[in-house]
């Protein structure tokens, strides 16, 4: 039997869609998920490390004391970002971001969600307990994935 070049392409498709549908989810059982690991990216910049910031320090001074900074626009030669996240298991747990502004070789503003610590007798690196700090994003609720077409048809026939 001699098979036709198109014939052939229509069965090469179909088998390829299959295998990417397949691809969509794999069904889990219940309790047992993959192991995610915990990612750690970017300058790990603390309150205490925002607070020996002052506006007139040099561009030297600045990287002493938060580190090379892991984003410098080519674009913009006076605009530094200090980007960190860490994720544990899959999901976001603290986003942190400074965003420093130079005038010529001296910082000029510091913005960001990463605040000074304060000045009195907790600056010593102890916080207030029950304190949430101003960096820490709150966990948000994991967005509900769509269930692929064997999801679906699992759950139909109850599986």
């Amino acid at each position: 039997m001699i098979v036709s070049d198109s014939t052939y392409r229509k069965v090469i498709g179909l088998v390829t869609l299959v295998m990417l549908t397949a691809c969509q989810q794999v069904p889990m059982l219940p309790g047992i998920s993959p192991h995610r690991i915990d990612i750690q990216q970017g300058n790990v910049v603390t309150q205490e490390m925002v607070a020996k910031l002052k506006p007139g320090m040099t561009r030297q001074q600045v990287r002493f004391v938060l580190g090379t900074p892991p984003i410098v626009d080519p674009f913009r030669q006076d605009r530094w970002d200090y980007v960190y996240y860490y994720k544990k298991a899959g999901q976001v747990a603290e986003h942190r971001r400074l965003i420093l502004l130079f005038d010529g070789d001296t910082l000029k503003t510091i913005e960001g969600d990463v605040v000074a610590a304060a000045s009195g007798p907790m600056s010593g690196g102890a916080e207030a307990p029950n304190k949430p700090t101003p960096s820490a994003s709150t966990p948000t609720a994991a967005p509900v994935e769509e269930k692929g077409f064997f999801g679906r048809l699992l759950d139909k026939i109850g599986l």
